[in-house]
């Protein structure tokens, strides 16, 4: 009876214990090499997306001219700075 059980069980069992230990390598495999390679490509194209943005946000002058830009606002709001509260020191 003991070789029938051992039989029986023999194969099926070693079958599932070498597919979960393939899925385990695949999984450990992925985890180490592929995954940084995808996540390293992925940052190096968001910093080209954002290098792009910048380069089309920036005016377009030709070398050695210079401007100046006056970023005045209104004389009242810049000296408002806010309510004066006056207080008294507590011993």
């Amino acid at each position: 009876m003991a070789l029938f059980i051992t039989l029986y069980f023999g194969p099926g069992l070693f079958r599932t214990i070498l597919i979960i230990a393939i899925i385990y390598f695949g999984i450990r495999f992925l985890k180490r090499y592929l995954f940084p390679k995808l996540i390293d490509k992925g940052i190096k194209n968001m910093q080209q997306k954002m290098q792009e943005q910048q380069r089309q946000q920036q005016p377009k002058r030709p070398e050695g001219e210079v401007t100046v830009e006056n970023r005045r606002s209104n004389q009242r709001n810049s000296q408002d700075n806010g309510e004066y509260v006056d207080f008294e020191e507590v011993d």
